[in-house]
């Protein structure tokens, strides 16, 4: 696999550098671009296209997809002598439909990159800001796999099967995390067509549970109208030792961390090669590229040279860093000149209030943030750069968009070393941040900033990621580039939109229409509407209405005003208040307050119920009922089983190669006894290598031979208890690991036999075990991928001997 994806870079590398491309089509100022197109209504499609046959207006029939061949125009006879040839065509896109590029970054603040006001310097942003335009009021649903779903379907995100993320999916549509077959993705329509489409990075879309060898494959990226993808299966993967798919085949990194591998590198040089050779191949065909980096998620990994460059930049606190960051966005007119600046809430204190070591060790972990940032801008200006040599670079629309969701403050009131402890409830102590600071950013470390440095990057706003009530966790900034039709303005465009507004806007630039089907399902309504306008028009003014709701956060805008229920709280897990009619309800006029800031819900009751009602039925309306604020609760509830598995079977048995199956799809070894058996061939001290992994550099457990010798390590957080046998296995040999869990309640000890043959060789006891997930890395037979669960060997420490079957029986 790799030697072919050498020989497809070389001669992808190859072609462009011959000049193939710019051979093949014309220069890009002479790229024919539809001089009517921004005064079309959406889907509305030119009545000529020079590449159709004659009879244009019925093929390609782009209201129903996909299209067949076009119509056979020559002549058959009995034989070639008294018949006529003529090839049939394929559809393609309507004449100077341009290329498009989604870039979605990941859990940012609106006040965090330079080019909105923050003090993360984002040069590559800016320069892209400064030949296009900015937007000021753009919304996403507050978390990132909901967003993610309207951003590729048009539709909200409940309507899409994403009502929050596939980890806390339960057995309801709107919450299950599929998404239907009825609201088709942007990637579905422009491949039917006439685009290429391609998805580089994160895919929070396809649940977990399909996620393995067995499929089916129709609700990953390739089978949701995708050409390509690379990138990985989950919220979060570890960007040192990514869990990685090139389509739906799992492939490993061609090099070690140690080797100066990172992920965000990885898929901006293969979106790059990608981009250049097809091109090369085809250089009028236009491509959609959705480039979608794990950043600026955690687990923050960048090295010490990038986070070096901001030591002591934000030694003045996060109070002081919003009132700078304020004071620049008002300048700039990001934000309007009245804005007011919201109050530091309870939940986060005074940065004079805090000791030396808090100070120390909150800075190190924003600053660790702030060069992780710096260098997805730099990758990301390298993808940016590429797109300036194509033949039609001009006609390249790029639409960007700096965040999924507000700053995140699942890292804590602390912080974490170990964003994965977090997430299973368990907070990390100052002092093991403190003592583990030399391995910030490094692969030994999943790293998280305090919930104050969450606040802070969300200025001017109020609250934070997962509280869709308030636009600190539902405004993200946008900038778009399209040097054909934009022409670069300093004001921001703040015309209020959404991400379902991106779907129409596309289509709508590309001249093709919403289809009524696709594959033979008729399609729900786009409920998003082209903004295609503010391009040229500033006074567009985006959306009247639209409902915002994530773990029963929820809010409603309409016209200007904005009704606001704050329920839960991102860093609580274990908390469901239960009772949502004892929530308070905010009232803001965001036409005179843009920050929200003044709360008028006293003084105008009327309005406050009259949008509460709005709500109510924008609820019905969308599929949000049924509300469920339960975190943990809903995080351990058992999904589906693996499509074709036998349901509630209690013995697993596994074979060599079966490898990245994620978590859930595996057997549920937390809160509950089992024992694995393996029965292998070694031979003595030359056999090396993992029979059994699951989980990685977070938690996790492992079997494997050390030169021959059985050895069992659990993983708790980074506190390793480990269980070695006496020597080395020869010949065939039946391993054993008896796990005894003790616990009354998740997360208790557990007991340990490790076995060879029937007899003990070692015992132990685990005092504390996982409860929740073991993290982002996924089960295997055979070898370690992905990130190791522990620093004793390097990943994938593949078994050298023979392994003839692996079983988990849970007790």
């Amino acid at each position: 696999m790799k030697i072919w994806r050498m020989a497809l870079s070389v001669l992808a590398l190859s072609l462009v550098m011959t000049g193939c491309s710019r051979e093949a089509a014309p220069p890009a100022s002479d790229t024919e671009i539809p001089n009517d197109v921004a005064g079309k209504e959406v889907g509305e499609v030119a009545a000529a296209d020079e590449r159709s046959v004659s009879d244009s207006t019925s093929w390609p029939d782009r209201k129903h997809l996909p299209n067949d061949l076009s119509p056979f125009e020559g002549k058959i006879g009995k034989t070639y002598k008294e018949s006529e040839s003529s090839w049939q065509k394929v559809p393609t896109a309507p004449k100077g439909a341009p290329n498009v590029i989604v870039i979605l970054l990941d859990d940012v603040g609106f006040g965090q990159t330079s080019t909105f006001g923050g003090l993360i310097p984002t040069p590559n942003l800016d320069e892209l800001a400064n030949e296009g335009l900015r937007y000021n009021r753009f919304h996403t649903t507050a978390i990132c796999g909901p967003s993610r779903a309207a951003l590729l379907t048009g539709r909200n995100h409940h309507q899409s099967g994403s009502g929050f993320l596939m980890e806390w999916a339960t057995g309801f549509p709107s919450y299950s995390a599929y998404i239907p077959k009825s609201t088709a993705t942007i990637a579905e329509i422009l491949k039917g067509n006439g685009y290429s489409t391609w998805w580089y990075g994160k895919n929070h879309n396809t649940p977990d549970w399909e996620a393995t060898v067995s499929g089916p494959f129709d609700r990953w990226p390739t089978g949701l109208g995708f050409d390509y993808f690379y990138g990985f299966n989950a919220g979060e993967t570890h960007q040192y030792y990514p869990v990685l798919f090139e389509n739906t085949v799992p492939v490993e990194p061609d090099k070690s961390p140690e080797e100066g591998y990172h992920f965000m590198t990885d898929m901006t040089d293969r979106a790059i090669a990608r981009m250049k050779f097809a091109k090369s191949v085809a250089p009028d065909k236009p491509f959609f590229m959705y480039f979608a980096p794990g950043a600026m998620h955690a687990p923050h990994h960048v090295t010490a040279e990038w986070r070096e460059k901001f030591k002591g930049k934000f030694d003045m606190g996060w109070d002081k860093y919003r009132e700078e960051v304020f004071e620049r966005q008002k300048k700039m007119g990001i934000v309007p000149a009245e804005t007011k600046l919201t109050e530091r809430p309870e939940w986060v204190p005074a940065w004079d209030s805090l000791s030396d070591d808090q100070k120390k060790a909150y800075n190190a972990l924003f600053e660790n943030f702030a060069g992780y940032f710096a260098f997805t801008d730099h990758e990301v200006g390298r993808l940016i750069d590429a797109v300036d040599e194509l033949p039609d670079a001009d006609n390249t629309l790029v639409i960007y968009i700096v965040g999924d969701n507000g700053a995140s403050a699942e890292g804590g009131p602390d912080g974490t070393m170990n964003e994965i402890k977090n997430l299973n409830g368990l907070s990390t102590t100052l002092d093991e941040i403190l003592e583990n600071l030399d391995k910030l950013g490094g692969p030994e470390s999943e790293p998280h900033y305090p919930v104050g440095w969450a606040w802070a990057g969300n200025t001017p706003f109020q609250w934070v990621k997962q509280v869709a009530s308030h636009l600190g966790g539902t405004r993200n900034p946008m900038v778009i580039r399209w040097p054909a039709k934009i022409k670069h303005d300093e004001q921001p465009r703040d015309a209020f939109l959404h991400l379902v507004d991106v779907v129409p806007t596309i289509l709508e630039a590309a001249n093709i229409p919403m289809p009524d089907t696709v594959n033979g399902i008729e399609q729900k309504p786009l409920v998003g509407k082209s903004f295609l306008a503010s391009f040229s028009d500033s006074q567009f003014s985006g959306r009247p209405e639209q409902y915002f709701e994530v773990f029963s956060n929820r809010s409603m805008y309409a016209d200007g005003w904005k009704a606001n229920a704050q329920h839960t709280l991102p860093w609580r897990q274990d908390l469901a208040p239960g009772n949502w009619e004892k929530d308070e309800w905010e009232l803001y006029n965001l036409e005179e307050d843009f920050s929200e800031a003044n709360n008028l819900a006293s003084e105008n009751p009327d309005k406050l119920a009259e949008l509460k009602k709005k709500f109510d039925q924008a609820a019905k309306d969308n599929e949000v009922y049924p509300m469920d604020d339960r975190g943990a609760g809903r995080l351990g509830m058992p999904k589906p089983p693996v499509p074709g598995a036998i349901p509630d079977s209690k013995i697993y048995t596994y074979y060599p190669g079966a490898v990245r199956i994620p978590e859930v799809a595996g057997p549920s070894m937390k809160n509950a006894s089992w024992t694995l058996t393996a029965d292998v061939k070694a031979e003595g001290g030359k056999t090396e290598g993992v029979i059994l992994a699951v989980g990685g550099v977070a938690a996790g457990l492992v079997l494997y031979l050390d030169s021959g010798i059985p050895v069992f390590d659990y993983n708790f957080f980074e506190k390793h208890t480990t269980l070695k046998g006496n020597k080395a296995v020869t010949g065939d040999a039946n391993i054993e690991v008896d796990f005894d869990y003790q616990g009354d309640k998740p997360g208790g000890a557990a007991k340990l036999i490790l076995k060879v043959n029937g007899e003990t060789v070692a015992t132990g006891e685990v005092p504390e075990t996982v409860a929740g997930r073991f993290g982002i890395d996924t089960f295997g037979i055979g070898e370690d991928t992905g990130q190791p669960v522990t620093h004793e060997y390097e990943p994938p420490n593949a078994f050298t001997g023979e392994i003839e079957k692996v079983v988990v029986e849970m007790k």
